[in-house]
């Protein structure tokens, strides 16, 4: 893999990763040209000696900004926000940001997590249990930040059950939660579309490809939002070909 410096913006990122489709959602909105360095996860690059140097947490994404790495996908959003300031994308007013960043948190401890679960049992166990074991061990020996949870993975059944079904209720929890602010509000925070809303899609767009649409059905205010946001031209931008997934066919 080599590793380039010399753009303005550059962003190291894998099409399906969620915290990847994040960032491309927030330069889309800003339509910010940057160059795509693709890392790909099948071959290790995320925990290769060059990245760890750019990123050590070893995981996508990581913006490159004249020559200087910012890393986690909120904090980028928020720095190009600061950075290209056009359209803003956080509230004019000082509590308005509170409210931003308090989803943020909430949506960044809560699905963003829980999402991960699900993901990994029905599109990457049964790829992992292919990995010899001492392979596993030394893979995972390398990660800064996701080792135990990878640990945690029982072969081909993925996750063991009770974990599986916390991990939904947290995304219900989530749902109904986002449902209930919709139903005065456009957006997440007031009539503003915003980073928040940014962060929680692509968490819903893992949750539409795998199967568990379903619910948010009657969720009325919920699902209004849902197409709002794939109605905005970032949409197709940052979901482009490739970025999906679907459990029947996918393979790393």
């Amino acid at each position: 893999m080599e590793l380039f410096m010399d753009l303005v913006v550059e962003l190291f990122h894998n099409p399906i990763s969620t915290c990847s489709q994040k960032v491309r959602l927030c330069l889309a909105e800003k339509k910010i040209d940057y160059q795509s360095r693709v890392i790909n996860f099948a071959n290790q690059e995320h925990l290769s000696d060059e990245y760890l140097h750019l990123n050590p947490n070893g995981v996508v994404p990581t913006l490159i900004h004249n020559g200087r790495a910012i890393v986690d996908s909120s904090v980028i959003c928020e720095y190009l926000d600061e950075v290209f300031p056009d359209p803003r994308l956080s509230p004019p007013t000082a509590l308005e940001r509170a409210n931003m960043r308090a989803w943020m948190r909430y949506l960044e401890e809560v699905p963003t997590t829980a999402i991960r679960v699900p993901s990994f049992n029905m599109l990457f166990a049964n790829n992992l249990a292919k990995i010899p074991e001492s392979d596993f061990r030394e893979m995972t020996d390398r990660m800064p930040l996701r080792k135990a949870f990878y640990r945690q993975l029982k072969g081909e059944d993925g996750f063991d059950k009770s974990l599986y079904e916390d991990s939904l209720d947290k995304l219900r929890g989530t749902l109904a939660r986002a449902d209930n602010t919709l139903s005065e509000n456009d957006w997440l925070v007031g009539d503003q579309f915003t980073i928040a809303d940014i962060v929680l899609t692509p968490t819903i767009v893992r949750m539409d490809d795998i199967g568990l649409s379903d619910m948010w059905a009657k969720l009325p205010h919920f699902s209004r939002w849902y197409n709002d946001i794939r109605e905005r031209p970032s949409f197709e931008t940052a979901f482009f070909a490739g970025s999906r997934v679907d459990p029947k066919s996918f393979s790393l």
